[in-house]
């Protein structure tokens, strides 16, 4: 009874509410929030000098290809529809400068410790990927062309080229794009270049006065342009001629090898960014670094190191050094460090005290807790040390360290200080507490002494 009585007086309680002003709003929306947090980025975007001037080429490139679009629908050219997607690419070419801009902008956080500079990599990837797509849909076209060919309509074909050609080259030459710059100049040269190469130099073998205009390898999209235009004018002739409308097709699919041959080494570049692959061109000076710094006093052997490229230009790695338990990791880290700093713009270092004694400690270096990461903009690497505490490092670039005392299993060293083999490790059976070398005793079965 006692507890039934209880239980009405709880039910009987005045519950206060406050006065809450405004609508109550159980849910918020997501849509809201991602459509307010872009706003508020483009806004920042277009606050820049530069971001206005893109965004006006934005909106010009979207007339001119949707009048090239017109145009090719009433010429019913596909080699004009395949040379009209290069002005399509330029709006991406476009847009990756607005993306550039906006990664310049922000701060590293804790979602993105290295920032935003990925980003990047990926707008190049995704443009690149998108121009080798569309020209696959215009080789599918003209593949079905082949079998019954239209006509061709050369009224707006030539005007159509000049058009697209003096655009495309504007976009090419007065927008400066850093990220598609350094793409260019350390991706491999396409197939059309190389060619257009060959031929040069046996023009100024002829000429020597022509050496400093063809020589140097010519801007990839701005050579495209070209082929693409001198294709468009050789089919206007040959259809106004003699009506040879298969020159057309013919002509489509060949701007679209070009535009794949063309767009494939700076897709594969910007691939292996993302894929974290060290760049072949540093390997060996890598590898000359990390053999000068295994000649300091107290390293052992190099471990588990991985160089990557972050994003364009700037490079990252980490490294774990097994070291002596007598020697001065201070000194190890700054003599690594200054080895790699060339190089490397974020190292981390993670320096292991040789104890080879402990088999409790043999896969600590197995350990993914103790992975490298970016320090965060508060000044703190983020990386858990073995006390579950942040290392404190400045925001710009220093190496960090990690003091852990381990002994993985014995290797053959990448980079040791000789060519012996490592000490065996003893099983801990055979081990005493106090010495690392056991004892090993052996009781006479006659008079039971040790010898």
């Amino acid at each position: 009874m006692a507890a039934l009585k209880e239980l009405r007086m709880r039910n009987n309680a005045s519950v206060d509410i406050p006065d809450l002003p405004g609508t109550i709003h159980p849910f918020s929306s997501n849509d809201k929030s991602k459509l307010s947090f872009f706003r508020r980025e483009l806004s920042e975007v277009l606050a820049e000098k530069q971001g206005k001037k893109i965004l006006t080429f934005c909106f010009l490139n979207i007339s001119v290809t949707t009048i090239l679009l017109l145009w090719c629908n009433s010429t019913n050219s596909m080699a004009l529809t395949a040379f009209t997607y290069l002005t399509m690419f330029d709006l991406m070419y476009l847009m990756t400068v607005l993306m550039s801009i906006w990664v310049h902008k922000q701060k590293s956080s804790e979602v993105y410790s290295f920032g935003y500079e990925r980003f990047e990599v990926l707008a190049v990837f995704s443009s690149t990927i998108l121009a080798m797509l569309g020209s696959f849909f215009i080789i599918k076209e003209s593949v079905e062309r082949m079998f019954i060919q239209p006509d061709i309509r050369t009224g707006r074909l030539l005007v159509g080229t000049v058009v697209g050609l003096c655009w495309h080259l504007v976009i090419t030459y007065s927008i400066e794009n850093k990220a598609f710059t350094h793409v260019v100049a350390a991706s491999s040269s396409s197939w059309l270049q190389e060619h257009v190469s060959d031929i040069s130099q046996s023009i100024c073998h002829a000429v020597p006065g022509l050496s400093k205009l063809l020589l140097p390898r010519i801007n990839p999209f701005a050579l495209i342009g070209f082929a693409a235009s001198f294709a468009l004018i050789v089919v206007h002739v040959l259809i106004d001629m003699n009506n040879h409308y298969a020159t057309d097709t013919w002509a489509a699919i060949w701007i679209s090898m070009m535009t794949c041959g063309t767009m494939y080494p700076m897709a594969i570049f910007c691939g292996k960014i993302l894929l974290q692959t060290t760049p072949s061109h540093l390997i060996g000076q890598l590898d000359k670094c990390l053999r000068e710094a295994s000649t300091l006093d107290g390293v052992l052997e190099f471990r588990n190191e991985h160089f990557w490229t972050l994003g364009f230009g700037s490079m990252c790695g980490s490294v774990h050094v097994r070291v002596r338990r007598d020697a001065d990791e201070q000194l190890v880290l700054a003599h690594v460090s200054n080895r790699l700093s060339s190089i490397i713009t974020l190292l981390t270092v993670h320096i292991f005290k040789d104890d080879w004694t402990r088999p409790s400690t043999f896969q600590i270096l197995g350990d993914t807790s103790l992975l490298p990461r970016k320090p965060s903009p508060q000044g703190l690497v983020t990386r858990p040390s073995p006390e579950g505490t942040p290392v404190p490092a400045s925001a710009s670039y220093r190496p960090t360290i990690n003091y852990v005392r381990s002994d993985a299993i014995p290797t053959v060293p990448a980079y040791s200080r000789s060519s012996a083999p490592p000490p065996a490790v003893l099983s801990p059976s055979f081990s005493h507490a106090n010495n690392p070398v056991a004892m090993e005793t052996k009781r006479d079965q006659s008079n039971g002494s040790i010898r």
